[in-house]
């Protein structure tokens, strides 16, 4: 508890101390009333007997009983500290053997990520100028292809290859998707902006190219500026580095340009700086966030504005990176179905038009994009839409060929004549006269070689023979150092670059020998080996994946065993029998007390520390004696070790160790729940509609406890549990209308959660959502509290005023937004301006403009109030609030038995003093209920309408399911039921929030609800905040499960609300363990990294987000809980 010194409070807290102190008042007063008047009978039944009694031994006998009062009172203090001290020592002990199991989660996801996550061996070998990769690797002698040219094997004639440019611009446009710049017969508008390149490459084919540029995924942009520079294949250990990118040290484009002496200028999106710090001229480059999305044209203006006038500074660059965002922003947004795509789409046009002017013979122009992205503007995953960029090369020299006439036209979809993003860099280093960088595996663009002829064919296979040896060079050191033995089979690569090294001639050439043959065959030893690169680098290190499984599962092993252990002791505990906490009591004060060191928690924490710290240095010294450099060994160790000494701990000689089976109908459907779910996980297509199957769970239960209410002998009961069954099988179903479809659900779905399937901003139908949650909610909240008398207190003031102005002003929050994204106030302005008479219309044009950004600015500083008002007033009223109480006294008078009756004759002795508590049934859960709801509210904002509209009925549901649970006696201790369905219904929210087990789906842009800017930790805490909304409400809910209908004298709270913990993250934890056991058994399945690997980071991420707020809110508002209902009633234990 907070300390009592007064000074130190806020007016706030000193009010509700206030209120604490009158209630506990009111209570002691309507006790001394009642005392009172059994002293005043007391002295009336003694009048007949001791009229005349003396005086004396009145006052002697009154003082006695004064005695008796205050060593009763002092007593009583004692033992309610004691009890106090008892709970917060085992609050502690039980916070740390949760602890435990959040590390025992991290360490087994760790090990298993890193067995799964694909690696890649990073060499230090680097190209050099005068040692091109054909040396010594020729097995007959062959005679190189093209004759000795002006300085030869330097930068100036071109190191491997005779330089084509002196200057090279690059034009990143991030998303650029390949259909945005071809011809395509439809209105949608991000078609048909963006025609010059495609018009250019079309009526002069000599001067420009453009072809579709596809990219290797994942396709997020650091890993795609990755493979553009080095020619090296992306693995899954770069994604958790897209937003932290450290800097590139293997060979690549940028280092071989520096070391040539090439001077570099960036514009544009700041990664580049982190990639490449010290590469880029100072004072010449610009660099701008990259991570606000809402942010449209300040990257791209500031691009544009400093662009060129460098074209008329030719001589202070060499190389001009330019990466533009505003198509991809506009994407993520808005979606690219919307007019602010088409507006970006026709600015980049205008752009590329201008600076295709602007540049000389001397210089190319390379204009791509890194990837595309999906229906909703959003990429990161595999699929078509958004591994399909566009790559257009421009010289206004003639310089590019096509090797059959009907290239000419450039490929009318992204299936056609693709090129490998790692194409690009063989191709810009050979134009530029500078050596591939080492751990290439690109190949050069037939375009850039073949002249404009097109049959230039000594040229390209010259190209890309140097290139295919360069690929030769690095796969040799690659298998030195990784101690992989070269396959030599037919088919190899190996025997394709035999192969193709004796297709080169010997000796002298005769003129107009075929080079077309040659070329093919180091083309086909290339495509092979890339083949082979990708296989190579999809091995998995099985050991690391079978540790990682082993430490999750036998976490899940002493959870179940701990359930196990908890169940008879909860239902005992909870017993509220007046009698019996007298006796306990009347025990204590007399010393006799259960043995602390006996609480369970408190064994199991010691025993996890027990084995944990040997175990875990016994690790790091295996791992040092041995030299193998494991040096992380130590964590799975002290993980077995410390999981074997909590099972010994949990060992119990009276009751089976191993006795986890459930002995209940519910119990059993708890656990068909979630074994079927994480067996689905195998399946790809249970996978992809993971969704629809979660409610068809919802419903099963809901139609299995409607079936067992008509086994209710009590009507009204029974008519409630109908009720609340059916209500809970209805919201569920009116939930599953926001719906946001992964691609592999079309076209058996239709996305809802947003405007249409290709937008990302709302629909203006869909605004009106939040605001029925805003007349709604609170009211039914409050029927749910009124029928126990718990709308008491501090609820009506906080639910009925305070959180239903926390959604109200939550709602106007996204009426702004959509009002700054569609641009409303030009609209409206126009309008008025058709209705208003002139002399108003003429007024109001004198009028200073809005500030720029007015809706922004009041969007951003709304938001920030509504989360200091649910998250820190919220919090602080929770901590201080006392129960939601009342206390009536009512005075009853009583008739005289007869005229003889002795108390007739004594003032007040026919006055009878009857208390009242408001609201004492519901004690514990009422007041409890504040905090999901104030973290509801920030919950609530930073979701999107039809996502707070979802997290508004899981809400509701979750009220159901405490009701279903209450009507039809499902107890903690033996029905693990309820906390299985509150973890389903937040698997359900995730789905109906607009999520789904994608990368993709993530929303980035909630990052920025309440800032200007990126700012960390807060912006992936909202990002978690919107992502994980679901399961971070239900979590703060299951003590619920507890604390509902739940009086004053409940005993054993904590470790029912442990166990219900134990129940709940079992299901998490069997999640995670089955998507981690089936994605590494399916580890070479095609679906791999569209479906299973998603999956498994879903999973595990969402596991570790639910211990972490089940510790730090649940855990933590439990204990408050309990001990602002203990302030006011005493301690139950």
């Amino acid at each position: 508890m907070p300390p009592k010194t007064t000074s130190k409070k806020p007016p706030a807290a000193q009010s509700q101390q206030t209120e604490y102190q009158a209630i506990a008042a009111k209570f002691a007063a309507a006790k001394r009333a009642k005392e009172a008047q059994d002293a005043a009978k007391a002295q009336a039944a003694g009048v007949t007997k001791a009229a005349g009694g003396e005086a004396t031994a009145k006052k002697k006998e009154q003082k006695q009983q004064e005695d008796r009062v205050s060593l009763a009172d002092k007593q009583r203090a004692a033992l309610e500290a004691k009890r106090k001290a008892s709970f917060e020592s085992r609050w502690l002990w039980t916070a740390g053997f949760w602890v435990w199991m959040l590390l025992i989660h991290v360490v087994g996801i760790a090990y298993f990520t890193s067995g799964f996550l694909l690696t890649r061996l990073m060499l230090d070998d680097k190209s050099v100028c005068d040692a091109p990769p054909t040396l010594n690797t020729s097995i007959n002698g062959a005679v190189d292809i093209l004759p000795n040219w002006k300085s030869k094997g330097t930068v100036d004639g071109g190191c491997w290859h005779p330089k084509t440019f002196e200057r090279a611009v690059v034009v990143v446009i991030d998303a650029l998707r390949y259909d945005f710049t071809v011809p395509v017969k439809d209105d949608a508008p991000f078609h048909n902006a963006f025609p010059f390149m495609y018009d250019t490459a079309l009526a002069s084919p000599n001067n420009a190219v453009l072809r579709p540029f596809i990219a290797d995924p994942p396709t997020s942009t650091l890993q795609r500026l990755k493979g553009l520079t080095t020619g090296t294949l992306p693995t899954f250990v770069d994604v958790g580095s897209s937003f932290a990118g450290t800097a590139i040290e293997e060979d690549n484009l940028l280092m071989q340009l520096r070391d040539a002496g090439k001077r570099i200028v960036h514009l544009g999106d700041d990664t580049w700086e982190s990639l490449f710090p010290g590469y880029f001229q100072a004072n010449l480059s610009r660099a701008y966030d990259s991570f606000n999305v809402w942010d449209l044209h300040t990257v791209d203006n500031g691009v544009i504005e400093h662009i060129f006038p460098l074209m008329k500074r030719k001589g202070e660059w060499d190389v001009t990176i330019a990466h533009l965002l505003g198509v991809d922003h506009a994407g993520h947004r808005y979606g690219p179905d919307h007019p602010e795509m088409a507006k970006k789409l026709q600015q980049m046009n205008t752009f590329i038009k201008d600076l295709a002017s602007n540049i000389d013979d001397d210089t190319l122009l390379i204009v791509m994009g890194d990837h595309g992205m999906d229906s909703k503007g959003d990429h990161g995953g595999e699929s078509e839409d958004e591994v399909e960029a566009a790559l257009w090369m421009y010289s206004p020299k003639a310089v590019f060929g096509r090797t059959k006439p009907e290239y000419v036209t450039p490929p009318a979809t992204a299936k056609t004549r693709p090129v490998n993003q790692i194409d690009l860099v063989p191709t810009l280093a050979l134009l530029m006269g500078i050596p591939i960088p080492y751990n290439n595996l690109g190949h050069p663009i037939e375009e850039a070689f073949v002249g404009p002829r097109g049959n230039a064919w000594d040229k390209l296979a010259a190209a890309e023979r140097i290139s295919a040896a360069g690929i030769k060079r690095y796969q040799t050191s690659y298998f030195s150092a990784r101690g992989i033995e070269q396959a030599t089979t037919t088919g190899s690569p190996a025997d394709l670059w035999e192969k193709a090294e004796a297709s080169v001639p010997t000796g002298k050439v005769k003129k107009g020998h075929s080079w077309e043959p040659v070329f093919e065959a180091y083309a086909e030893y290339q495509k092979e080996t890339l083949d082979y690169s990708k296989s190579l680098w999809a091995r998995f290190d099985v050991k690391n994946m079978i540790i990682g499984i082993g430490i999750m599962a036998a976490g899940i092993i002493s959870l179940l065993v701990y359930i196990n252990k908890r169940t008879e002791d909860d239902d005992a505990l909870v017993i509220e029998d007046s009698e019996l906490d007298h006796a306990e009591k009347s025990l204590e004060l007399q010393g006799i007390t259960a043995d602390e060191g006996h609480y369970l928690e408190k064994r199991l924490f010691r025993a996890a520390m027990l084995g944990a710290v040997p175990g875990f240095f016994g690790g790091l010294l295996q791992s040092y004696l041995s030299g193998n450099g494991d040096w992380y060994r130590g964590s799975a160790v002290g993980a077995f070790t410390s999981v074997a000494t909590v099972l010994v701990a949990l060992h119990d000689a009276e009751r089976a160790f191993f006795n986890v089976l459930p002995n209940t109908l519910w119990g059993w459907m708890a656990v068909v729940f979630t074994v079927s779910q994480s067996i689905g996980f195998a399946s790809n297509s249970y996978t992809i509609w993971e969704d629809s199957i979660q409610l068809f769970v919802m419903t099963t239960f809901g139609i299995a406890t409607a079936l067992s209410a008509f086994r209710m002998e009590s009507l009204p009961d029974r008519y409630m549990a109908i009720y609340h069954s059916i209500l809970f099988v209805l919201l569920g179903r009116l939930a599953s209308f926001s719906k946001l479809c992964r691609e592999e659900q079309m076209p058996y779905c239709t996305s809802t959660y947003y405007a249409s399937a290709t937008s990302s901003t709302s629909a203006p139908w869909q605004l009106f959502i939040p605001f029925v949650a805003v007349m709604i909610l609170p009211s039914i909240i409050k029927a749910y509290l009124t029928p126990s008398k718990s709308y008491e207190g501090l609820a009506p003031t906080w639910i009925g005023q305070v959180f239903r102005a926390g959604l109200f002003f939550s709602a106007v929050y996204w009426v702004l937004d959509a009002a700054d994204n569609g641009n409303w106030l030009p609209v409206i302005s126009s309008r008025l301006s058709a209705y208003l008479p002139n002399s108003a219309t003429e007024a109001l044009s004198t009028l200073p403009p809005l500030p720029e950004k007015i809706l922004k600015t009041l969007s951003v500083y709304t938001a920030q109030m509504i989360l200091g008002l649910a998250l820190v007033a919220g919090s602080t009223a929770f901590v201080w609030a006392p129960p939601c109480i009342s206390i009536v006294t009512t005075a009853l008078r009583r008739a005289p038995s007869s005229k003889d009756d002795p108390l007739a004759a004594i003032p007040g002795a026919q006055q009878t003093a009857q208390v009242t508590v408001l609201g004492y049934g519901n004690a514990h859960g009422a007041r409890y209920l504040l905090l999901p709801l104030n973290f509801f509210v920030a919950l609530f904002l930073v979701s999107k309408p039809m996502g707070a509209g979802a997290l508004a009925l899981t809400l509701w549901q979750s009220l159901s399911l405490l009701e279903i649970l209450d009507l039809l006696s499902l107890p903690i201790g033996s029905n693990p039921i309820g906390p299985i369905m509150l973890a389903i219904l937040g698997q359900s929210a995730f789905f109906k929030t607009g999520h789904q087990a994608t990368l993709s789906s993530i929303q980035w842009d909630s990052a920025f609800i309440p800032l200007y800017s990126i700012k960390y930790p807060w912006s992936p805490i909202l990002v978690v905040l919107n992502t994980f909304a679901g399961q971070i409400l239900v979590t703060i809910m299951l003590p619920m499960l507890v604390l509902w209908k739940s009086g004053p004298k409940r005993r054993g709270i904590l470790g029912s609300v442990s166990r219900a913990l134990a129940v709940f993250l079992a299901f998490y934890a069997t999640e995670a363990l089955a998507s981690m056991m089936w994605a590494g058994h399916l580890r070479r399945h095609l679906m791999l990294y569209r479906v299973f690997s998603p999956r498994f980071m879903t999973a595990a991420i969402t596991l570790l987000v639910v211990d972490v707020v089940a510790l730090l809110v649940g855990l933590a508002g439990v204990r408050v809980n309990v001990m602002s209902v203990a302030e006011v009633f005493g301690w139950a234990d």
